[in-house]
Order: structure tokens, then sequence, then C-alpha cells
């Protein structure tokens, strides 16, 4: 697999232009230090945000990408001042890969709102190198953002806890809403998950007083509603973002403890630009895992 002493190589799927098609492409791991964790790629799941990426709907994306940030993997090896992980765990990546360490959210370990976070990819490290996500053969992460997933919970049923499971949990863990007694199907709160545009009024009328709709879908143009319906009720609309890498490991610690599993469709790497095109459409019924270690992408 290499040497942390040396760069690798490793082979994944990206995106070229606005049109979001993926295909093969090689690309050079960044520069590795004595933190970081060179894992090999089990599987990845697909979120909406990565069809928002490959698109450019948030008019940020640059390109080639490799998207992908519900990776799990297996480590291969690890830095000499890594002291959470060893080779041959079974560890996740989410949602990011850096953050500055030192500003307000880091020191309370919220570094998901940091103002210098860097993203799996679709980012710059501080090397400078462009980051890439988990369509790929492997990933070189610094031990703070990675995650040990419990044994016995398999990698496909893991994948979308790194991203859509944890940001679900952290509003729940933020608010108190895991108290007995509080039921988001008695209207105490709405979790609103949509990820495209979508009136606020339906969820803002069944809410109680002092109810909150928790915003979680990443959107690339403005909702609106009717200021009297917050008003008349006292009610919230707010929002939380992914969740803290504390949180990512609490919630995988809670689902194997509860046996809280993911609905899922695993597929092939080849198979990932119509599974695009399915989440477009909104035909989808589970989530999409895609199997990479299974989809010979040519990684030595």
């Amino acid at each position: 697999m290499g040497s942390l002493k040396e760069e690798m190589k490793t082979t994944g799927w990206a995106a070229r232009d606005p049109s979001g098609v993926l295909s093969p492409y090689t690309f050079t791991l960044r520069n590795t230090g004595a933190e970081d964790v060179l894992l090999k790629v089990i599987c990845c799941g697909i979120c909406h945000t990565d069809l928002h990426q490959i698109k450019n709907d948030l008019g940020m994306s640059n390109y080639p990408m490799v998207p992908g940030h519900e990776v799990v993997g297996e480590v291969m090896e690890v830095g000499p001042e890594v002291t959470k992980f060893k080779v041959g765990d079974c560890v996740g990546v989410g949602c990011l890969v850096g953050c500055c360490g030192s500003c307000r959210p880091c020191k309370a370990d919220v570094e998901q709102y940091c103002n210098k976070k860097i993203w799996s990819y679709n980012d710059v490290y501080t090397d400078g190198r462009p980051t890439q996500g988990g369509f790929a053969g492997s990933m070189v992460v610094h031990q703070k953002f990675v995650v040990k997933i419990p044994e016995g919970m398999s990698p496909e049923q893991v994948a979308p806890l790194l991203c859509a499971g944890v940001t679900v949990y952290s509003p729940l863990n933020h608010f108190g809403l895991k108290e007995s007694g509080l039921r988001g199907d008695s209207f105490d709160y709405i979790i609103d998950t949509v990820p495209v545009h979508h009136p606020l009024e339906p969820s803002l009328t069944l809410l109680k007083l002092d109810g909150k709709l928790i915003l979680m879908g990443v959107i690339n143009v403005p909702l609106q509603f009717v200021s009297p319906l917050l008003m008349i009720g006292r009610k919230t609309i707010t929002g939380t973002f992914i969740g803290s890498m504390r949180e990512t490991q609490e919630m995988l610690e809670f689902c194997k403890e509860k046996g809280v599993r993911s609905t899922i469709e695993v597929v092939k790497m080849d198979y990932v630009n119509t599974a695009m095109e399915r989440l477009a459409k909104n035909d989808v019924r589970y989530r999409f895992v895609v199997d990479v270690i299974g989809s010979n992408l040519g990684n030595e």
C-alpha cells in the first residue's frame, strides 16, 4: 500500500464538469503525517449533497471531484503519533477532514462550525492539495476525523450513519430531544430532511406551543413562510449542521446498542451514474451504498 513517508496514487470516480458524470480518475493522495491514518475504502454511501456538489448546484464546485463522505474502510497504516487506531481497525470518515483546532467551536468539540473546517472533498487541505472523497480506493485522514466502527456492525450498514445518521442525531442531542416524553410524532418537534425546495407552512401548523422545526436538508434556493405561523405558538425554525466527531462516535455506539440499522441498496461503482440519476429523480427507495472494495477500481 506504500509508506507514510512517500506519496501514493489511488483510483476513484470523479466528475470533471457540472454534467456530474463520474468516470475513473487516478490521483495522488495528499502528503501524510505523524497523526494520519491510511485507509483502504470498503464502501461509501451516496448522499444528496454529493449530487449537489457534482452538479455545481451550490456554485462552489471544483473539478476533477471525487465525491463521497460516508466512508467506511480498513486501516492499512498509521503515523507514529496515532493513538486511537491500529492496522486492521474498521473505521469511518464523514464530511470533514480538518479544522483550525483553536477557535471557539473547535475548543467546544463542535468543529463542524469551525470557519476553517476542511471538507472531505471539493476543498483544499492545509498542504494546498485538493481533498477527494470516498468514491476511491484509499484515503489519508488525520486521526481526529476518523471514528472507530463498533464491533459487529457491517460496513454497508454503517456508511449512511456517517452523514445522514449523525445529521439527525445531532439536533436530538443538542436540543435535548432524546428525553423521555418528547416524541417527534407528537409534534413537539419536526426534523425536516427534505433537500429540495418545499413549503414550510404545513410543518409549522403541526407544531405545538414552543415546537421546533429543525431544518436538515441542504437547499440552494430561499425558503418562505408567513411570520404569524411562528408568532402564534412561539415556534422556532432552526437547524443544525451534520455533527461533531464526538457525536458521530456516540451515535455509532447508540445504533449498536439499540440495533438501529440502515435501509440500503448496495451498488457497484459502475452503477454510480445511474444511482445519481435515480437520486435526482427521487427514484430511490433505500439509501445507496457503493461497494467500493468490490468494484475493481484498479488500485494496487
